[in-house]
């Protein structure tokens, strides 16, 4: 084989390389049976906790509220006097 040849050969495969690991691919990452079956387990898990943590966040902005509303009525109280 001749030297351009081989020159050529090698720098295409090489930009054959480079351009490959540019696609992106459209198929998934793996996740093996292990890994999906603690996610599952995490999710039944955090769907529990954040049923729990929704009803503390409802129950905490109803407070929140509650003491803005104290607050201004507190300071018209103040005011008038």
């Amino acid at each position: 084989m001749n030297r351009k040849k081989k020159i050529n050969q090698t720098l295409k495969s090489k930009l054959k390389k480079m351009n490959a690991k540019l696609q992106n691919s459209n198929k998934p990452k793996y996740v093996s049976k292990a890994e999906r079956a603690a996610i599952a387990a995490n999710e039944a898990e955090g769907s529990d906790v954040s049923s729990n943590e929704a009803t503390l966040d409802n129950s905490a902005d109803s407070l929140a509220d509650n003491s803005a509303e104290n607050n201004v009525n507190n300071d018209a109280k103040n005011d008038a006097k």
